[in-house]
Order: structure tokens, then sequence, then C-alpha cells
């Protein structure tokens, strides 16, 4: 199968093509290079610049390269962004996704692989967080991906698309240092950034009901999503006309203050962080069950939080090389 890779320059993407291409598949990049770096698509794979709302453009790069595969991660993806740019926000994520899917219906695609996001859930009240749990989007992003879902698993119903929407919870580590996030967007390097300028971390609210008072996230290394969505496409590869949704997580909770302690431990620093009040919209606890991933892909995430702390820091220090101690 050849596998068209939309927002493939990006850093999850860059991750996915990476890991598809070694598993011995076929790839194709489809990136507008807006948030994505050229230099991040290995050799020998074609990269097709254009956006997804481009249908002519998304047609013909279908076309040219034969692709009986997709997968989506082209989006944008910022809480923050997408509740002042809303309307943005649903042309991007939801317009885009509809023009491929009717370029994929179209071309006699077989497969797509959907990159989702726990955005999905809301405020989830529950300990672990299974894809039964209800969907409730605080965020225009998050309803996008929503949104998104229900587009993929629509399409697939009526026309027999093999689908399967991947659940992100928070994506961290790099596989090697030019792969690395190179954004200020999530905790870990929102952290580095404070260390970098040497001043102190900064914890919204710890008076929450978790053991330290501390919101807890569940953090998976970009190198174990990218090995689910290889294994998400073979299984689809297996079995025509599968629709899957599935958390892609690890399954274990990390505080904000714990996340903090092991930078600071692993990087040689010593910043202990400063409280802020709460930010609207944070919920407690957000932890997947992967247990269907497990069971549907034969796949688990295999990276420690340590593992992702000092492989984003070995990233941070190429570009911010005053960050080291010692």
């Amino acid at each position: 199968m050849t596998w068209l890779i939309t927002g493939g320059a990006g850093y999850i993407g860059a991750h996915v093509v990476r890991a598809m291409t070694e598993a011995g598949e076929r790839t194709v990049v489809y990136d507008d290079l807006s948030t994505g770096l050229a230099d991040r698509v290995p050799d020998g794979v074609p990269l097709v610049i254009g956006s997804t709302l481009d249908d002519e453009r998304v047609a013909r790069a279908l076309a040219d390269h034969e692709v009986t595969g997709v997968v989506h991660l082209a989006a944008k993806k910022q809480v923050g962004e997408s509740v002042d740019r809303p309307l943005h926000y649903y042309r991007e994520n939801v317009e885009g996704l509809r023009v491929l899917l009717d370029a994929v219906t179209a071309a006699g695609v077989r497969s797509v692989v959907f990159s989702s996001s726990a955005a999905v859930y809301g405020m989830p009240d529950v300990e672990l967080v299974t894809e039964e749990t209800p969907c409730a989007p605080m965020s225009p992003y998050g309803e996008t991906k929503l949104a998104g879902e229900w587009l993929v698993r629509a399409t697939g119903r009526a026309t027999g698309l093999s689908t399967a929407c991947l659940r992100y919870f928070n994506v961290a580590g790099a596989a090697r240092p030019d792969l690395a996030d190179t954004g200020v967007f999530n905790l870990i390097p929102m952290i580095f950034e404070k260390l970098t300028a040497d001043t102190p971390p900064r914890i919204f609210g710890d008076d929450y009901p978790t053991p330290d008072g501390t919101c807890v996230r569940d953090y998976i290394h970009v190198v174990d999503l990218a090995e689910a969505h290889v294994a998400a496409a073979r299984a689809l590869r297996s079995s025509p006309g599968r629709n899957l949704t599935l958390n892609i997580g690890r399954g274990e909770g990390v505080s904000v203050r714990e996340m903090i302690d092991r930078v600071n431990a692993l990087t040689g620093h010593d910043r202990p962080p400063t409280v802020a009040p709460r930010r609207p919209g944070d919920p407690a606890r957000v932890v997947a069950s992967a247990d269907r991933a497990t069971t549907e892909l034969a796949w688990k995430a295999r990276h420690t939080v340590d593992d992702m702390i000092t492989s984003a820091w070995s990233g941070w220090l190429r570009l911010h090389p005053e960050a080291a101690r010692g």
C-alpha cells in the first residue's frame, strides 16, 4: 500500500512517517508547511505542498502517487487559539477533512486513520477514560475533533471505507533531537522555557482533588504514538470494513508537580514552581484506559515519562544550548 500522510512534516507527522517507512510502508507527505518543516521529511519520501482545503491538489496527489490509504494528521491544534478563532478551526479541521474524504472516496482509497484527541472528552469525572466515556468537548478544537470522528465513521459506514479514529492523550518526547517539538504549547516544553529563562515553572491550581492537589494527565511518547499508527494501518489492511475508535495513552497519570520535579531532576536544574490560580476548564484528572488499543492492535506504550523528558530535552538543547547546566 501507499499511504498519504497529511501533516507529515509536523512534529507528530514526521514521527508517523518515520515509523511507517521503517515498517516497510510506502509513504507520501502532504503538508502546507504552515507549521511543518520540509527538513523533517526523510530522503526518498515525496513531499506534496498543499492544503487539505484544495480539492484539486488533494485529488491529484492521491492519483499521482496511487494512494491506497491515508493517515490524516493535518489540523490546527491549539485550544486557546480555537476559542478566539472558532471559524478558522472549523474551516481547517472540519471542512478540510470533508474535502479530503470526498477525494478519498472518489479515488477508491481503502483505509483512513484519523488523528483525534482526548479533547473530545472535555472534563470527564472518571478514574480512567474509556472509549465509552461520554464526549463533551470544552473548546472549539475539541468540537472539531469530535465532528471529524463523526465524518470519518459516517463515511466508513456509507462507503465501506476502513477507518480508525485515534484519540491521542498528551504527546511528548522525540525519536531524535531534530524531530523534537519546536512549539511551546505543551507542559514539558513550557517547563523547559521557564528553566532556560531561569524563572520558576508555574502551576495553575494546587487545590484539585488529586494526591498532590495539581492536575493529573496521561503522557504518551511520540514514538509509541507513531507505532500505534503503524498498527492501526495494518489492522485496517488486514480486516477491510473495520471502524475503530481507540484511546492512545499509557494508562498512567502524572501530576503537574510530579512532572516539574522530574524535569528539574533530569535536566540538572533546581527551580521550584510557583502556584497561580486555576485556569477555567482544566479537569482535575484525564487518564486513558488503553486496553482496547492493546486488544485491537496488539499495541502497548513502551516508553516512560523519563524517556519523554530526556529525549525532548535533547531536542530543546539543540535549539537552546544556553539551557544546559554544568
